[in-house]
């Protein structure tokens, strides 16, 4: 069985909207759109590298697909995140998009996120990773499928937007794997769910 581990950059208050730019995700009127990259350092650079190193495939909630499709899709920088992101098998679970064409590896699933999505865990091949997603990432912690978080809290409050759990989630007990600081002030903290 795969096991799924989810990244998330997050504000103190829980926010995990529009992290990267102003545009990049104004629903509900958000204004704050940009506030993660000020926090940026080496040590947040190696720890996600890490992560990188271990990637298998990779799962996306619809509206971050899109969104990443259009940013890592196009890159020809010679980044290595650029050159993973493409290279890799990307899983996009959506009830709206006819086709997964628009981006290279890519393969829709239709329907229920938590059915289908436990469908391709429970299948042989490479561990999940989810990167932001918050609605996919709900739906999944609320059907238990989520093994391990990372999460990277910011040392700010924003008072409104998107927040991961919007609603109170269901109980998941998880143990503290690891925690490194950034120069920044982010933490970084490793969960990995508790045995029961």
């Amino acid at each position: 069985m795969r096991s799924i581990s989810v990244t998330t950059f997050m504000t103190l208050d829980g926010v995990v909207q529009g992290l990267g730019r102003p545009d990049e995700d104004t629903r509900g009127g958000f204004a704050h759109g940009g506030w993660g990259p000020r926090y940026n350092d080496e040590v947040m650079g190696q720890e996600l590298g890490k992560g990188m190193a271990q990637a298998g495939d990779l799962l996306f909630g619809r509206r971050t697909w899109q969104d990443f499709a259009n940013v890592w899709g196009r890159a020809t920088d010679g980044n290595p995140f650029s050159a993973l992101m493409n290279k890799a098998t990307k899983y996009v679970v959506s009830t709206t998009l006819n086709d997964a064409g628009g981006w290279e590896n890519s393969i829709l699933l239709r329907g229920d996120a938590a059915a289908t999505v436990a469908e391709l865990k429970a299948s042989p091949g490479p561990d999940l990773a989810v990167n932001g997603s918050a609605a996919l990432v709900r739906s999944l912690h609320a059907a238990g499928l989520i093994d391990d978080y990372t999460l990277l809290i910011h040392p700010l409050t924003l008072g409104s937007g998107a927040r991961l759990f919007e609603q109170p989630a269901p109980l998941a007990e998880f143990e503290l794997i690891d925690c490194v600081a950034t120069t920044k002030g982010v933490l970084i903290a490793h969960y990995k769910r508790a045995e029961s």
